[in-house]
């Protein structure tokens, strides 16, 4: 996913476009995690990712990227809801926590659109519901089971929008239309 994500990046290099992937994840925990004492630390998610990433930066062709120079913790974050310490956790989607959360994401929509902002790759648990419309997904992996269909739709859909330059016109280009998903059997399956 994230060898696909910079390649994207440079097939539209130049045209304005931004690209963003979603991960969706089992466990909050397998993203952010915290130590005995309480501080959040990364969990397995989030350091084969920035593993990965790191590697993937050193090859000559992505040399090109701009914001692949920034520190690598600013190019990727995760949607969760929390509790009223500020302690990230798993929801079922339907809490007021998840509402919370959700509108944080809808506050930032435009904003992750932007050049400027580096943040690329966004990992949720299960914040990013019906309502949340950011053209610019060219990828999806899940990385956890989908139990309904009408979840699964929410989440392909994250990635079903013509995507927009930086001043908001939609770019109608199908050799840059494209969205791939990485996904288990039965995602995959669905997802054709």
């Amino acid at each position: 996913t994230v060898k696909r994500h910079l390649e994207k990046e440079l097939q539209v290099q130049g045209l304005g476009l931004k690209v963003l992937s979603l991960f969706f994840i089992d466990r909050v925990a397998n993203y952010r995690d915290y130590d005995e004492s309480g501080k959040p630390v990364a969990g397995k998610f989030a350091k084969a990712f920035e593993e990965v990433l790191t590697e993937l930066a050193k090859e000559p062709r992505f040399a090109l990227l701009d914001w692949l120079k920034q520190p690598i913790e600013k190019l990727h974050n995760g949607y969760f809801a929390q509790d009223k310490k500020g302690i990230l956790k798993d929801t079922r989607g339907n809490t007021q926590a998840d509402d919370e959360v959700y509108n944080l994401i809808m506050k930032d929509k435009e904003t992750l659109l932007t050049l400027d902002v580096p943040l690329r790759f966004i990992f949720s648990h299960s914040a990013l519901r019906e309502g949340w419309d950011n053209p610019n997904v060219f990828q999806i992996c899940n990385l956890r089971e989908m139990s309904t269909e009408r979840e699964r739709r929410q989440t392909l859909g994250r990635g079903l929008r013509l995507p927009v330059d930086q001043n908001g016109d939609r770019v109608r280009d199908d050799s840059i239309n494209k969205l791939y998903v990485f996904a288990n059997e039965t995602y995959e399956e669905f997802a054709k």
